[in-house]
């Protein structure tokens, strides 16, 4: 499925802003730099590399994300502008980026962080993330990360306008309503279709790297990191997994947030990235179910349904 695009009125636009880069490879004058933001982003893509490659993971990605750093460095044009002009979509015809990274680069621009890299530092905090969201407390922020097990705005997002949202305590339709109409207007431009069904890595794909990345953290088969978040003696004890599937790739890694500390599900909510070339990047949330068909089984947050069909976990 096609990502949404620019539209006619700015394609000419795009294209006067590609001239005026250097997306082809030009070298930058001495009397230019590139943009903070597009500096910023860059060093969270080299830092994503470098933690890749000390942990082992797929040299094609890390290469991707080396190659993706120094095009948006190279680049004159501010990657803000780009977006405002054209979209998600414009994003992924730099040169080096692609639909993959360009969603991240979106995340970036429009909330300052990006998930991928706060886990992989185990410094993830989607709470916080939540509290900036009018209408979200702290209170429900946290019932929304332990209910939901959303992790970004545009998960939670999707989850709103399925109906979700509402089973949280404390939202009813008047806030619910409340919330997505603030997420429609944070996310603006860089919003993409939720995926299709084919999408996504089936579900039974999901439980068996589930599987995998506890099997091999309990044997103490995985690199291990030292999260930044609730780890006063910085003892590397947060096991990464960086596996393959078909044509997918994948990156689990325990759910290192407060919740998942307070209600002692550190060591069972397992958050999963997963990308395909071509495709945006994912991510999903695999817990032990504690009530319905499905207790004491592992489930896809989000796609229970699915599970219902699944070999059990």
């Amino acid at each position: 499925m096609a990502l949404p695009g620019p539209n006619a009125a700015t394609r000419s636009e795009l294209a006067t802003l590609q001239r005026r880069s250097n997306w082809s490879g030009i070298a930058r004058g001495a009397d230019t730099a590139p943009h903070r933001a597009n500096t910023q982003i860059a060093d969270r893509l080299r830092q994503a590399a470098d933690i890749l490659a000390a942990q082992a993971a797929d040299p094609f990605r890390i290469a991707a994300y080396r190659k993706a750093a120094e095009s948006v460095l190279a680049s004159t044009v501010d990657l803000g502008t780009v977006v405002e002009l054209g979209g998600r979509k414009a994003l992924a015809v730099i040169p080096g980026v692609g639909v993959a990274i360009g969603g991240a680069i979106a995340e970036m621009l429009t909330t300052g962080r990006w998930s991928f890299l706060e886990h992989l530092k185990g410094a993830a905090d989607p709470e916080k993330l939540f509290c900036s969201i009018p209408g979200i407390g702290p209170a429900l922020a946290r019932l929304v990360c332990e209910t939901l097990h959303v992790r970004t705005l545009e998960a939670l997002e999707s989850a709103a306008h399925r109906g979700r949202l509402e089973r949280v305590r404390g939202f009813g339709p008047r806030r619910a309503a409340m919330v997505r109409a603030a997420l429609a207007e944070m996310l603006g431009h860089v919003r993409h279709r939720p995926p299709e069904p084919d999408q996504e890595p089936a579900v039974g794909l999901l439980l068996d790297v589930d599987r995998e990345y506890r099997s091999r953290a309990a044997a103490g088969d995985l690199t291990r990191i030292p999260p930044k978040r609730f780890n006063p003696s910085g003892e590397a004890w947060l096991p990464v997994l960086h596996t393959a599937r078909d044509d997918w790739h994948f990156t689990a890694i325990y759910s290192n947030t407060a919740r998942a500390h307070q209600l002692g599900r550190s060591s069972d909510w397992v958050v999963i990235f997963f990308h395909k070339d071509g495709w945006p990047e994912g991510q999903c949330t695999v817990v032990t179910e504690t009530h319905g068909k499905k207790r004491g089984h592992r489930v896809v947050r989000g796609r229970e349904a699915d599970c219902l069909v699944a070999p059990a976990g």
